[in-house]
């Protein structure tokens, strides 16, 4: 890791530039995740059974659940590594690195054994029934004991975004995209493995993710400590006080986007297609956008360890910036493509008018959402964590809920997708007061200034914290 005295990389130099970089690089790795799923998908869709792509959809939203919980596991951890450079204190950063690595790998392995034993009835509970079901649990069953090489390799992903180094972290899971890539059509098609085949790609990919998300941090940042007990169990409290809020944060998504999908259902088949198509268009358009949280956090928590209030909230406010221009080109790239779009999905009547409405003004819309993820970085770095619980659960149920019931009697379909995006103006206007709060008055101090000079008050710890 970094020497002593050594800067910490986002505590100097232009913010604005930084976002961009982290939140641009960020993306490119969100998106290869995609790419894994949308590759398996894809060689399974070619041997022409339909219960092959159904057990593949239902395993996808299993394993989305799972790897909320990674997410939750990376967030806390990077934010503490950020802020220890920050402080420019490389030993409390690797002490915060190794214990947030064993936590992330012991957990999600219990986890894991937790959703394993149960794979069975969580399945039924999505709906799935007879061949489908059971080719589902057998894609399950050999992907899910590889949840602890995922842990891995997504808290390895955030302990490089927390020293400045996301090309490293953006290629780790590049790598574990090329791997499935590799693999798919060989375990296949090749040796006629068919769903088992998928799945042991996807098990070689996470190990390719874990391995060439490590190597950056012992090669270039010193590593990692030995474990002790005492230490693991004192680290215990400030990554779970960010990391189930964050957990928790991540798991309104789906609860909302179920009610949408409910919601629109009743407006006939027509209008769940629409859904469809801006549900697969959403990630790939909006990409830079939901890479945002993890890429920003990183900037603001080295920030707030040096004591640079006042970067954390011009980091906050150029962060705003990067959103409003990335939403002008999406949204106007989308409303350019909006023909060839609907007609590459075969889209027409209501259909057609729902990818219509989400390329036009809807689009311009995801600026609130870009707001959200930009305010709950700022409040998981501040140790404001719940904060980001409460809105993105508001976001996704009052915000979501009233509105698409109330607009949809009105207007129909598109009045339920209208519903939703007025919510999450409503909310991101919240996110962005929250932030504010938080900068105003985080829950722990912020580290030393430049000069580093201690802090006028001690900083507030968890359990057995020596420093935050």
């Amino acid at each position: 890791m970094a020497g002593p005295g050594e800067q910490a990389k986002f505590v100097e130099g232009n913010l604005f530039r930084h976002v961009s970089v982290m939140a641009l690089t960020s993306s490119v790795g969100l998106m290869a995740v995609f790419v894994v799923d949308l590759i398996n998908m894809f060689y399974i869709a070619l041997l022409g059974r339909e219960e092959l792509a159904a057990a593949i959809g239902y395993a996808g939203a299993i394993l989305f659940f799972t790897t909320s919980f990674g997410i939750g596991m990376s967030i806390a951890v990077g934010a503490l590594v950020a802020r220890a450079l920050g402080a420019r204190d490389p030993a409390l950063a690797r002490e915060k690195a190794t214990t947030g690595l064993v936590l992330g790998f012991v957990f999600g392995s219990l986890f894991a054994a937790v959703v394993w034993l149960a794979l069975s009835p969580l399945v039924t509970l999505l709906g799935a029934t007879g061949e489908t079901h059971d080719l589902a649990v057998h894609f399950l069953a050999i992907v899910v004991p590889s949840q602890p090489l995922l842990m891995v390799g997504m808290v390895g992903g955030a302990i490089l975004r927390s020293h400045g180094d996301a090309r490293a972290a953006m290629m780790a899971t590049v790598w574990g995209a090329v791997a499935t890539a590799v693999l798919d059509p060989i375990l296949i098609f090749g040796l006629g493995w068919e769903l088992t085949g998928a799945a042991l790609a996807s098990v070689a990919a996470r190990v390719v993710i874990a391995v060439m998300a490590l190597r950056p941090i012992t090669a270039k940042y010193g590593g990692f400590d030995r474990p002790t007990p005492g230490q693991v169990v004192a680290d215990m409290g400030p990554v779970w006080a960010i990391a189930v809020p964050a957990i928790l944060t991540q798991v309104a998504t789906p609860v909302g986007q179920a009610f949408v999908t409910r919601a629109t259902s009743a407006y006939g088949e027509a209008a769940v297609a629409g859904m469809a198509i801006a549900g697969r268009l959403t990630p790939v358009a909006f990409g830079v956008i939901f890479a945002l949280s993890g890429a920003i956090g990183p900037i603001i928590g080295q920030n707030f360890g040096a004591g640079r209030m006042d970067r954390v909230r011009r980091a906050f406010l150029d962060g705003l910036v990067f959103t409003a221009l990335v939403i002008l080109v999406v949204s106007a790239l989308l409303f350019a493509l909006r023909a060839p779009i609907a007609d590459a999905f075969r889209a027409g009547g209501l259909t057609r008018d729902l990818v219509y409405l989400f390329c036009g003004p809807l689009a311009l819309l995801w600026f609130f959402n870009g707001m959200i993820f930009v305010g709950n970085a700022v409040c998981n770095n501040l140790g404001r964590p719940f904060w980001s619980t409460v809105v993105n659960w508001g976001r996704h149920t009052l915000g979501t809920v009233p509105l698409a019931l109330w607009l949809g009697g009105h207007w129909g379909a598109q009045g339920v997708l209208v519903g939703q995006a007025i919510g999450g103006v409503i909310f991101g206007l919240a996110a962005a007061w929250l932030a504010l709060l938080a900068i105003q008055s985080p829950a722990v101090r912020p580290g030393p200034g430049r000069s580093g000079a201690p802090p006028e008050t001690e900083p507030m710890a968890g359990p057995g914290e020596r420093r935050v």
